[in-house]
Parts: C-alpha cells; sequence; structure tokens
C-alpha cells in the first residue's frame, strides 16, 4: 500500500502557529502580567499644567495644588526639584488651611471634631485658572462640600504667579466667605534642585543675627532649641542639620536667604512679611527647601481649639488675607 502524505494546508499552519504561541504565553503569562503591573503601577498620572514665561524664565505650574513643578532660566536650567519618590514626590505645594500638623491631627470646632492632615488639602485639590497672560497666571480654589467636612468654612484660595525679569513672584490670597471669623495657616514649600555635592552649597542670611531654631519630635514642634553655626551671615550645607527633621524659625529677622554653590549665587527667595520660616531636605537627597509660613506645627502642650494655636491667622468676615514671596534668579 502506497503510504501518503498529506500537505498541510494554511488552516493548519495557523493553528498550529497559535497553539504553540500558546503553549509560550502560558510559560511566559505570569512575567507579562508582573510587568503590565509594575507598568500600570509606576506610571505618571497626566495632570493638566499652565506655562508661563519671559525673555528670562520660564515657570510650570500644575493645575493640581497649584503646584510650581519647573522654573528654568532662558540656558533651560531647572532651579525646581524634580520629584523623584524615591526622596520626595513633590515640588512646590502649597500649605492651606494648615501649615504643619495638629496634635492627633485634629481639631474641635462648635463641638465638633474634625480630622485635618498634615499640611491641609490644598495642595492635592484641582485649582481653576481664573486670569492669564503670557507671563502671569491666577488660580483659585474654593470651598466645596468636601473641603468643609475637615474645614468647616467657606473661603477662596488664590494664588498668582508672575515672572518680572529674573523673578517669580508668587501672591496668596485668602477670602473669608463665611458668616464668621475663619481661622487660617497658609504657607510655601518650594523645593529647589541642589546637583552635585550638597555640601558644596551654603545658605546666606540677609541679617547678621543669632539663628535658633526648634526641633520637631513626632511631627510636632518640641521645646528644644539649637543654633546653627553662622560664620558671615552664612551657613553650610551638610545633611546632619536635618537628621531630626525640618529646623523651624518662629521668628527671623533677616527676610532673605541666598543659597550659593561655593561662593556662587544660585537663587534668592525674599519673604518679607512672613514671620516663620522652614528649612529642609532628606538625606541624600539634592534639593532644599525654604518655606515661608504663617503658622507652623502644633506644639506637643497645645492642641483641639485652632483658635489658640500658635502661629494661627484670623479673618473677619468677608476679610481678604494678602501676602507675596518671590524667587530670584541669580
Amino acid at each position: 500500500m502506497k503510504n501518503i502524505t498529506k500537505t498541510p494546508n494554511k488552516f493548519e499552519n495557523l493553528t498550529k502557529f497559535y497553539q504553540s504561541f500558546n503553549k509560550l504565553l502560558f510559560r511566559f503569562k505570569i512575567k507579562y502580567i508582573y510587568n503590565l503591573k509594575i507598568i500600570i503601577t509606576k506610571s505618571t498620572p497626566i495632570l493638566k499644567s499652565t506655562s508661563i514665561s519671559n525673555s528670562y524664565l520660564t515657570a510650570q505650574i500644575n493645575h493640581q495644588g497649584a503646584e510650581l513643578f519647573s522654573l528654568k532660566n532662558n540656558q533651560l536650567t531647572e532651579y525646581i526639584w524634580e520629584g523623584n519618590p524615591t526622596f520626595w514626590g513633590k515640588h512646590s505645594p502649597i500649605l492651606f488651611p494648615i501649615v504643619g500638623t495638629l496634635n492627633n491631627n485634629s481639631y474641635t470646632y462648635n463641638g465638633m471634631d474634625y480630622h485635618l492632615s498634615r499640611h491641609g488639602f490644598a495642595r492635592d485639590m484641582t485649582f481653576d485658572v481664573i486670569e492669564k497672560s503670557s507671563n502671569s497666571v491666577s488660580f483659585s480654589l474654593h470651598s466645596s462640600d468636601e473641603t468643609r467636612k475637615v474645614y468647616p468654612f467657606d473661603f477662596e484660595l488664590q494664588v498668582i504667579y508672575t515672572l518680572d525679569e529674573n523673578s517669580l513672584n508668587i501672591e496668596y490670597k485668602v477670602l473669608n466667605k463665611s458668616k464668621s471669623i475663619m481661622p487660617f495657616s497658609i504657607g510655601a514649600h518650594p523645593a529647589f534642585a541642589l546637583p552635585g555635592n550638597f555640601e558644596n552649597y551654603s545658605l546666606k542670611f540677609s541679617n547678621d543675627e543669632p539663628l535658633e531654631y526648634y526641633l520637631l519630635r513626632n511631627d510636632l514642634i518640641s521645646n528644644k532649641t539649637k543654633k546653627l553655626i553662622v560664620i558671615n551671615k552664612r551657613v553650610e550645607l551638610n545633611y546632619k542639620l536635618f537628621e531630626n527633621d525640618a529646623l523651624i524659625f518662629k521668628s527671623l529677622e533677616s527676610n532673605t536667604l541666598t543659597i550659593l554653590e561655593k561662593t556662587k549665587p544660585i537663587v534668592r527667595t525674599t519673604f518679607s512679611g512672613f514671620p516663620n520660616l522652614g528649612i529642609w531636605t532628606k538625606k541624600d537627597a539634592p534639593f532644599l527647601c525654604i518655606e515661608p509660613w504663617y503658622g507652623y506645627s502644633d506644639t506637643e502642650e497645645k492642641f483641639g481649639n485652632l483658635f489658640e494655636k500658635e502661629g494661627i491667622q484670623i479673618l473677619n468676615e468677608n476679610e481678604v488675607f494678602q501676602s507675596k514671596f518671590s524667587i530670584e534668579i541669580l
């Protein structure tokens, strides 16, 4: 009997290909799924942002939190920290309606308990753009049912960014729209990129003064203080300075701080009128935060009543609070 060899048709070849592929896929599907999970987990959400520029600088601001995330000169040098979450996933958050931490993260108002997390909620909320030009943009955040769950006051917070030659001016406006007085704090938290050796940098204060700062304990202001070593108004930077977290200045004569790389001035922050200041970084992180504030964390002894909180600001009905600081590129 003659052997007959059947030649596979195109359909059979295609079927065998898919069978082989499925076996291979089954063998590696856990790896594929795992890698897909990593991609999804590590993907960066797309945030809406606005840019402003002039012949010296370009600034970019996220609508979420009205947060400055880039400030470059016309040589494209970046001055704002990139926000790498390995160290700290923020750039320049706005702290409102509190600065720092409340004792037990809570307070009482009109007999009700409220929970308010560290630095408040503004940095996590989406602001509206209410005015825009080539070198300036204004953002607005209004109170809502969501904010009243943790902060039972009606308000509008405006943040205005304006480029003026080699400076970025940042203005805050707080409007009390409640039918009562309103307690609040507000503060800035810009992180400046310091590439290279952190110990090559120093801070120069505008005034020659004793620099006594308060230490944090469990995110609250303790009674312990230390003094910075100052030579010719300069403080040499090193990570050991921040081993107990931020340096908290309840009062300060200086209203200008300049970051120098060796002897070269890099960037200057001017914060006239701000009564309090924080300076902070994390170990081995290539950035430094210079934080002008109206208010700071609770002390270990005080808690519960926002109206009695150290550093708190009080606005009357329909009153407007205004303050401004600037970042100058040198």
